[in-house]
């Protein structure tokens, strides 16, 4: 399993197990929604990935910026957050650019880390991953 997938089964997993941040979901045509699943095999809701980790955060009684901060993003789902895993995770996700500026690749991972978790059943607020 990839970190990406961690970083997921996490987020997606929590939601599930506490059973309140799974949402209907918002699109127009419901019916078709029902018969087309989702990438994370649910076909009716999404997990809204910004009430999961804020209610993560909280728990930790530290203070984690996921919002802006990859490092403290992994951290806060006890994962991995050292360089390596960061290269790794940016591999997953197509990074082009030198994986040895890790400023920029940092920032460059939140967002589209941000934007993964929404392509893949995540409702994430616009201004994360845009």
């Amino acid at each position: 399993m990839g970190i990406f997938d961690s970083i997921k089964n996490a987020i997606f997993g929590k939601a599930n197990a506490a059973g309140l941040s799974v949402v209907p979901s918002s699109r127009e045509n419901a019916a078709a929604e029902e018969t087309t699943p989702k990438a994370n095999g649910d076909s009716a809701s999404i997990v809204n990935v910004e009430e999961v980790l804020e209610g993560i955060v909280a728990s930790k009684g530290e203070q984690l910026n996921w919002r802006t901060s990859v490092v403290d993003l992994m951290k806060a789902l006890d994962l991995d957050s050292s360089l390596a895993a960061r290269r790794q995770l940016a591999k997953e996700l197509g990074f082009q650019g030198d994986a040895n500026n890790s400023a920029a690749m940092n920032v460059w991972l939140q967002k589209n880390l941000m934007k993964k978790l929404s392509e893949n059943g995540g409702a994430v607020p616009p201004e994360l991953h845009s």
